[in-house]
């Protein structure tokens, strides 16, 4: 996992990919890359110093996909190390917009999907949205 944003270098959570991941034909079924996708914001979340289960619960925020697009490049296979980034594109009062990378680790990386993706804060118990707590807020502003 590596981190940072000073120097403009995205988030990128590492995953290899499991049987369970792929389809009938070995490759990583299309939904999956979604699934990688929020495993590597949560996981930016927890680096930044927010666990998902205290802000639902202490703090009443939560976290919900709005809207979602993938571009899908090339194939992932069983027993493949991928690298998942996670960078900003822009920061609402109350969603953020992400852009988000899947890529084959190896000597030669090869991309193999993007995806933007939109997120927006509610209150965990009405559901209903609201502005991204100020601390995080700063938090991830310094991520861009």
């Amino acid at each position: 996992m590596t981190g940072g944003s000073p120097d403009n270098t995205p988030f990128t959570w590492n995953i290899r990919v499991y049987y369970e991941d792929t389809d009938a034909g070995g490759v990583v079924f299309y939904a999956n890359y979604l699934k990688f996708f929020e495993r590597a914001r949560t996981e930016w979340l927890r680096s930044i110093g927010f666990a998902q289960h205290k802000l639902a619960v202490v703090d009443k925020t939560v976290f919900v996909v709005r809207n979602t697009a993938v571009d899908y490049i090339s194939p992932a296979r069983l027993d493949d190390h991928l690298g998942i980034t996670v960078g900003i594109e822009k920061i609402g009062r109350a969603s953020v917009a992400f852009k988000q990378e899947a890529w084959r680790s190896s000597e030669n990386p090869v991309l193999l999907a993007r995806g933007a993706i939109t997120i927006a804060c509610v209150n965990s118990d009405t559901f209903r949205p609201q502005s991204i707590p100020t601390e995080m807020l700063h938090l991830m502003r310094r991520s861009l």
